[in-house]
């Protein structure tokens, strides 16, 4: 830890083992940022992020970095809600997920939700490289304040490439000092919890997934690439999980 916060990273590689599962060669940890290796299914290895602090606070810089080599499958998980709250150090915090999944590999990336805290300031990226081949479900969620509380000021950049061509990159930001009509109708509408989730499968080249809308309030669309995008708004935490679940069993469905 510094004067301006903490600074921590974690890694995770994933490989095949050559005995028709996945080994992690790399599973490293420090400070809040723990790794456990959980019971995992099948062929693939599963991880649980576990936070061993509060935060990240003010000032604090955490970075988490997975990859997935040819033919591994690799699930990542958090035992618990990340939550963003003020801190001692100036300026915000920042919190970097870089993604990498190889040529027949698969990741499910699911975290549990980030809960932007009144008088907070984080700003998150996750960056996500895949192969033309690879598979991926990841999923983002983000509360604005806890219950009863005005939230923090929160901006998310999420950016996918796959086989090194740009198939998304947007940025949200909320709260304190966010651009103007970011609660708006023709954004959140009022509602403080809101959504992402990115399926990539090689097999919608041959089967695409049609554009949308899932009930009120959450859409598909296809991006410009084996790949599809859910976006979704909800009154709280618990709907919005259950319109994302929901769309990532419609989306395995039609690449099978």
């Amino acid at each position: 830890m510094t004067a301006t916060g903490v600074r921590a990273t974690a890694r995770i590689v994933a490989r095949d083992d050559g005995r028709g599962g996945t080994a992690l060669p790399v599973l490293e940890g420090e400070g809040p940022l723990a790794l456990r290796r959980t019971r995992g299914s099948g062929a693939g290895a599963r991880v649980m992020l576990v936070g061993a602090m509060s935060g990240p606070l003010g000032g604090d810089r955490f970075a988490v970095q997975a990859e997935v080599g040819e033919g591994a499958r690799l699930h990542v998980g958090s035992a618990a809600a990340t939550i963003a709250l003020p801190g001692q150090g100036k300026g915000e915090a920042r919190y970097d997920v870089r993604l990498r999944v190889a040529e027949g590999g698969e990741l499910r990336w699911l975290p549990e939700q980030l809960i932007s805290a009144r008088g907070s300031e984080l700003y998150v990226t996750t960056r996500v490289d895949l192969a033309a081949g690879a598979r991926l479900v990841l999923r983002e969620e983000q509360v604005l304040g806890r219950v009863g509380e005005e939230p923090g000021r929160l901006t998310s950049r999420l950016t996918v490439r796959i086989a090194g061509r740009t198939v998304l990159d947007q940025e949200l930001a909320c709260g304190p000092g966010a651009p103007g009509g970011w609660d708006g109708p023709a954004v959140l509408g009022g509602r403080r919890a809101v959504g992402q989730l990115v399926v990539a499968r090689p097999e919608f080249v041959r089967e695409p997934v049609a554009a949308r809308m899932l009930g009120e309030g959450a859409a598909v669309a296809p991006l410009a690439g084996p790949a599809v995008l859910v976006t979704a708004v909800a009154a709280d935490a618990l709907r919005l999980r259950r319109v994302l679940d929901e769309a990532d069993e419609a989306c395995s469905a039609n690449g099978t």
